[in-house]
């Protein structure tokens, strides 16, 4: 049997076949299937246009009202209620309404339906966090997740892997989103069409679940099909945590074939910022200047986690938000907020004088809850600083690790969390 990928192997074990190679077209069998409120509600006349009568396995279809939510207008809510009925129509298991839900991205993992080997296609373009699980996920278009639902399989392309490899040890307050942002800056925003992102190093062999999921969130973002990470001792654990049911492990073969091999000394990595409008153009915080923001949003499916907030607590903690400047937290799921809560973060963040805010995608997706207005400038923890992608087409969002988010929010501009401590 020819070497390869861990990408690949998952999707010929799911396609049951012995062996795929890049650009084989296969027909997978499907673990699960996620969507959110805005592309549920899409999805449901085409599933019915389809003649589909029935779901193909209401335990296996995840259902979870995060973008919109609480509904902020009639729209909205409207939306929310067509996810609601489908779920109750079909008696979908995996339903998550507001004040049990949370962002997509952090709440599958979090519950336990996400495991190592699994075959994952969400209807949202950051489904490929579920990558550091060691687990194949990746984006889908409203058709085809109407198709997902009532087939169980779809199409695929076997996508060729690029293998990145982080050698060294992290600096103090560089993390995930620092080789993610790192990672971009050199490939581009189009390095890794259609490719899968293999990430690999003593330094990922180090990293905590927090970090890894941030990296894998990001993959798309260099224009990845996919991102994923072999399974460890780190993963296994998190997912023992959580996952009661059995999964596989995979892992790629020594000889497997890559169409690139990157490798990165990152021992002098410092905390970097993404300048809009574009994830990959990417400099050092303190050499970004003086740019005076209005707004510092930390949260999101990429930076929303505990670890996220511990990390800016340990930077707000008795100091206070630049006079005019917004800080606004949003924790990515409701364990998350009952954390922050239990911890004495909660009081940290608000003594400081910032807003906490429900679960919700709203402010990344510049729907409501920290919409910029015309000419503001945002610091974001998210993953795209694309023109109007938070609000007003004039208004500039730059992207940072919880670390600078916090300094930032401190000193009412762009900062080096060093520069506070």
């Amino acid at each position: 049997m020819p070497s390869m990928t861990l990408t690949e192997k998952i999707l010929a074990a799911h396609s049951g076949v012995k062996a795929v190679k890049p650009g084989d077209l296969v027909f997978a069998k499907l673990d699960l299937v996620m969507s959110t409120d805005i592309t549920t509600a899409m999805s449901i006349p085409i599933f019915e246009a389809m003649g589909a009568v029935r779901v193909f396995d209401p335990a296996k279809i995840v259902l979870v009202n995060d973008h919109l939510v609480p509904a902020k207008d009639i729209a909205s809510a409207e939306m929310s209620k067509k996810m609601r009925e489908f779920a109750r129509e079909h008696d979908i298991q995996n339903y998550y309404e507001v004040g049990r839900s949370g962002i997509c991205h952090q709440l599958l993992p979090e519950e336990g339906l996400v495991a190592p080997g699994d075959l994952i296609l969400g209807a949202d373009s950051h489904t490929c966090t579920y990558g550091a699980l060691g687990a194949f996920a990746a984006g889908i278009g409203s058709t085809d997740l109407a198709a997902s639902w009532a087939l169980g399989e779809n199409w695929l392309r076997v996508p060729k892997t690029i293998k990145v490899i982080y050698k060294g040890r992290l600096p103090e307050w560089v993390g995930g989103k620092d080789l993610i942002l790192h990672t971009i800056s050199d490939m581009g925003v189009e390095g890794a069409r259609y490719q899968s992102l293999e990430f690999s190093g003593e330094v990922i062999s180090r990293l905590p679940m927090a970090d890894r999921f941030t990296i894998c969130n990001m993959a798309v973002e260099a224009g990845a099909k996919n991102g994923i990470i072999e399974p460890d001792e780190i993963t296994l654990q998190y997912v023992k945590e959580r996952r009661k049911k059995k999964y596989r492990l995979f892992k790629s073969d020594p000889g497997a074939t890559y169409s690139n091999i990157l490798e990165y000394e990152v021992s002098h990595l410092e905390p970097l910022v993404a300048l809009p409008p574009l994830p990959s153009q990417v400099q050092k915080a303190r050499e970004v200047g003086r740019i005076p923001i209005h707004q510092v949003f930390l949260g999101s499916c990429t930076n929303g986690r505990i670890e996220d907030f511990r990390i800016a607590a340990k930077i707000l903690r008795r100091r206070k938000v630049a006079k005019g400047l917004r800080l606004i937290l949003i924790p990515a799921t409701q364990t998350v907020f009952r954390m922050l809560v239990l911890e004495g973060l909660a009081s940290h963040f608000i003594d400081a004088g910032g807003l906490i805010g429900p679960p919700t995608c709203g402010p990344c997706i510049g729907s409501h809850m920290g919409v910029m207005a015309s000419g503001e400038r945002v610091l974001s923890t998210s993953n795209r600083n694309f023109v109007g992608r938070m609000g007003d087409p004039t208004s500039e969002i730059y992207l940072s690790g919880p670390a600078v988010a916090a300094a930032s929010a401190i000193l009412g501009r762009i900062a080096d969390p060093r520069e506070v401590l």
